[in-house]
């Protein structure tokens, strides 16, 4: 039986682990969590917001998907779309799913994320 969701993994070209932690870190506010050493030589990096995980991890031939993507919830979306505004992500919003404001960003290699709040 499945009880949790774990963590969600995206991909990242090789060398991007500082443009990811700037971006996860100082742009979303999430902490970075440290790899075992045995994962750690792998590259990539991992990041937490209360119970939400996300790993980075690093794929030779990269390329971002178009379309799949982790659905994030947030509170205070407009003060959290200005917060990423402000650190140079690009906001748009979608109206397209009834009860949420929601938008999509990029992240510094180009993984889509949504950030939605129910209403």
């Amino acid at each position: 039986m499945i009880t949790a969701l774990d963590h969600v993994q995206l991909a990242a070209p090789p060398g991007s682990e500082e443009r990811l932690r700037a971006y996860y870190v100082d742009v979303l506010g999430m902490t970075e969590v440290p790899k075992p050493p045995e994962l750690a030589r792998r590259g990539g990096c991992w990041f937490r917001a209360g119970a939400v995980q996300l790993h980075l991890g690093i794929e030779e031939d990269f390329r971002a998907a178009r379309k799949a993507h982790p659905g994030l919830r947030v509170t205070g979306i407009d003060a959290y779309a200005a917060r990423l505004e402000s650190g140079g992500a690009s906001v748009v919003w979608d109206s397209a799913l009834p009860g949420h404001k929601r938008f999509y960003a990029q992240d510094p290699v180009g993984n889509r994320l949504e950030f939605l709040e129910p209403f």
